[in-house]
């Protein structure tokens, strides 16, 4: 089961240390105003909503994921099942947020009572339940244990995260434990949003604001997954990085102190001065070797990430 290539992770140090950096800005700013924190709190997780149903197939755009959520309104022409997605989403996520601080312990029964918010009123019969039965996920590039088998391997994913024994950071003990959650595929139906939402009990637990994989990402978080199956993770850590660097800078550009102007990189590039091409820029911000994040399709940066990497490389010459 602990088939972990390390391989990666001195290329992806600069990275890790840039969001530390970044966590430790945040926590040193902290009380941060209530009125701010809660307005990024329920913007994210309508965010996190509904690019985590959507990820399943859920057609609710993000316009009508938030009036689901806060207006109660039923969106017509989509189907109850998709409003209870949403509403059980949403659940989910404050239930999330009042069992996890510093001292916070991974255990299976939140992880069994994410997926009984996530299934409610949609799947009864088996929400917070272990699956008793064989399954087979369409696309991937392996079988789920036996049913069997479930619960134990459960139980000794929980154990390896919580000892640790390869001294992995947070981000890396996300990204292993998402993994390997969905590898043991441990339920029936409503594996992929228990999981995104179980793997940020670790993050959040660390000071980390919630990592959201986006819908628009979704071929590459497939495809990063099935190389984790042989035990490469360095596309679904960078994954996870990227995920992670946005939410982060939705909470410092919030910051009043704030001095960081993130543009995307097509007007970036029309800059006077830029030594580099949009191409170039963007290949740099999809291998997180500058400060970057993305919206929509679109990636944004700074002038001061783009002029950080072009000193750092003088350095390395």
């Amino acid at each position: 089961m602990w088939n972990i290539d390390l391989k990666y992770r001195e290329e992806f140090q600069a990275t890790f240390d840039r969001l530390y950096e970044k966590k430790q800005v945040l926590h040193t700013s902290r009380p941060l105003p209530a009125i701010a924190i809660n307005k990024i709190r329920e913007s994210l997780s309508i965010e996190w909503t509904y690019n985590s149903n959507s990820i399943e197939g859920n057609t609710l755009s993000l316009r009508e994921t938030q009036m689901v959520i806060q207006e109660g309104i039923t969106v017509k022409g989509k189907s109850l099942r998709e409003h209870f997605e949403t509403h059980n989403h949403d659940k989910a996520i404050d239930y999330l947020y009042n069992i996890v601080s510093e001292d916070y312990r991974l255990r299976s029964i939140d992880i069994l009572s994410l997926h009984g918010l996530v299934l409610r009123s949609i799947e009864d019969d088996f929400a917070g339940r272990i699956r008793n039965g064989g399954v087979r996920i369409t696309g991937a590039n392996f079988t789920p244990p036996n049913a069997n088998k479930v619960a134990d391997l459960l139980d000794e994913l929980i154990d390896f995260i919580t000892a640790n024994p390869l001294g992995l950071n947070d981000i890396e003990l996300a990204a292993v434990f998402h993994h390997k959650l969905v590898w043991i595929h441990p339920f029936f139906d409503g594996n992929g949003r228990t999981v995104r939402l179980a793997m940020n009990l670790i993050l959040v637990r660390s000071g980390f604001p919630p990592a959201i994989i986006l819908k628009n990402d979704r071929k590459k978080y497939y495809e990063a997954l099935n190389q984790a199956n042989g035990g490469n993770y360095q596309k679904l850590t960078l994954l996870m990085c990227q995920s992670l660097e946005r939410t982060l800078n939705i909470y410092l550009n919030a910051l009043p102190d704030n001095d960081k102007d993130y543009i995307e990189i097509s007007n970036l590039v029309q800059e006077p001065n830029m030594p580099y091409g949009q191409e170039y820029i963007s290949l740099l911000a999809r291998t997180g070797k500058i400060d970057a994040y993305k919206e929509g399709r679109n990636w944004l940066t700074t002038r001061e990430a783009i002029e950080n990497y072009m000193n750092n490389r003088k350095r390395k010459r």
